[in-house]
């Protein structure tokens, strides 16, 4: 058993997924890392989500980010997607039901569109937002690519310069319009990709996921220092747009090369926090404490650490910051950018 560090601090996750994996082929021999951990959490739904926030410390509400999970089996392809948000809105509503306890499960929805339809991504918004009309915030259409495909492998589906593709830009419009927000994972080398698109389109509320995922596998493996010194660069360009928060987590997946992942014995919450530390101070000292907020990108992270962990590692890491930047950090901002009303 785990024990908590400031049990009772209030803790709003914004960045977590939903799925059943049972019915997908399981990793084989030869398997990448990332779908090794895939693999770890064939399901995770409710209850899971609920067995991992009841481990120790005070999670009140959540996230939900798309992750590709229940899209529609028929229709127009550019509406399967909405089927996530109808899921996940229903599990919402079985979370506040108050039967599987106070936290409130997927409080908001940030679902999946393609942007690239540009001005025809509206009729995609409109349906989400009446599939979940009091708790879908935003889209996640993620432009993650390396010309290194050994880096992403499964998951390199883009083409290179995605965000800058006037149809792209022309459906990042249309989330601006709406008043909808946009969660951008992409890779520590794409940053400078994202600081102009950032300072194109001011108006648009943009969340960038997992530190921007700093690497260090594949082609970037032994280039820690060099690498770091480019990122953390480019993090304070980025702070530089008013219009970015930053998500604090995602370090736990295997792109970044910690000696922590799939580790055995499992890495503890100390040492996470020393190997973090660098990546999580650069942000948050770049960004400030009100526009950071740490996340458990849940069960994607489990190949590192389980969840009382990972809080953990986090409350480590903002053990000298104030109570309001503590506040920020761990519940504020997530309810201020995402408009959960908690």
């Amino acid at each position: 058993m785990t024990d908590i560090i400031d049990p009772d601090r209030p803790i709003i996750d914004p960045h977590h997924h939903l799925w059943d994996r049972r019915f997908v082929p399981q990793p084989a021999a030869g398997a990448t890392d990332f779908e090794r951990v895939i693999g770890l959490s064939p399901l995770y739904l409710l209850d899971q989500l609920n067995a991992d926030a009841k481990a120790g410390h005070n999670v009140v509400a959540t996230v939900f980010l798309e992750c590709g999970a229940f899209y529609r089996a028929d229709g127009p392809a550019e509406m399967r997607c909405v089927g996530e948000t109808e899921f996940v809105n229903g599990v919402a509503a079985m979370s506040a039901s108050g039967l599987y306890g106070p936290m409130r499960a997927c409080a908001g929805i940030v679902g999946h569109a393609d942007l690239t339809l540009g001005a025809g991504v509206r009729t995609v918004l409109d349906a989400h937002r009446a599939a979940a009309p009091a708790r879908f915030r935003g889209i996640r259409h993620s432009p993650a690519w390396d010309a290194d495909p050994a880096v992403l492998g499964m998951l390199q589906r883009n083409p290179p310069g995605l965000l800058a593709q006037p149809a792209f830009r022309a459906g990042l419009a249309e989330l601006a319009a709406a008043d909808l927000s946009y969660d951008c994972w992409l890779l520590a080398p794409q940053l400078p990709e994202l600081i102009a698109m950032a300072r194109a389109v001011p108006e648009l509320r943009i969340i960038c996921d997992h530190l921007a995922t700093p690497l260090g596998t594949a082609s970037y493996a032994g280039r820690r220092e060099a690498d770091f010194a480019a990122w953390a660069t480019n993090i304070k360009a980025l702070a530089d747009c008013p219009n970015v928060v930053m998500k604090l987590g995602g370090l736990a997946m295997p792109f970044g090369g910690f000696a922590s992942f799939m580790a055995d014995p499992m890495a503890t919450a100390q040492a996470l926090a020393e190997e973090w530390r660098p990546y999580i101070e650069t942000c948050i000292e770049a960004f400030g404490a009100d526009r950071c907020m740490f996340e458990s990108n849940f069960p994607v992270d489990r190949g590192t650490c389980d969840y009382a962990t990972l809080w953990n590692a986090f409350k480590l890491l903002s053990a000298g910051a104030s109570e309001a930047e503590k506040t920020a950090l761990f519940s504020g901002t997530a309810a201020r950018v995402y408009r959960l009303g908690l």
